[in-house]
């Protein structure tokens, strides 16, 4: 039986470091923006000397849109994105990174381009509807 025949089971790790490079990226852009709300949150508490600053005006300009509530809500939604990202990172680690959880089968690499913590394929996501 040749190897094309074969249903791949798990990624190489040319692929591997490809998704993790992803990942890194996201993980990154996450937890900058974690802590931009994070300081949108203490800022809204305080009206000392930063209130002066640049940064404050944009971030006061934006908390006057959203609610203090708001901003806890997204940044909550964030630390579990990133959480999320990081659980990722270790399946990479382990070796189970892109296998859905559900059906065994390789989540697809498209799939996993635009949600690289996926650990449910399409298929399996579908049939949970």
């Amino acid at each position: 039986m040749s190897e094309e025949s074969q249903e791949k089971t798990r990624y190489t790790n040319e692929e591997l470091q490809e998704f993790k490079e992803i990942i890194l990226k996201k993980l990154d852009k996450a937890q900058k923006d974690y802590e931009l709300y994070k300081s949108m949150l203490s800022l809204t508490d305080t009206n000392d000397t930063m209130d002066t600053s640049p940064t404050f005006k944009l971030l006061e300009e934006g908390a006057n849109v959203m609610t203090k509530e708001e901003i806890a809500k997204i940044a909550q939604r964030q630390l579990k994105f990133i959480q999320h990202l990081q659980a990722a990172l270790v399946r990479i680690e382990n070796g189970t990174y892109g296998i859905c959880r559900e059906t065994g089968k390789l989540i697809s690499k498209e799939r996993l381009r635009a949600v690289p913590h996926a650990t449910l394929s399409i298929e399996a996501k579908q049939n949970r509807k």
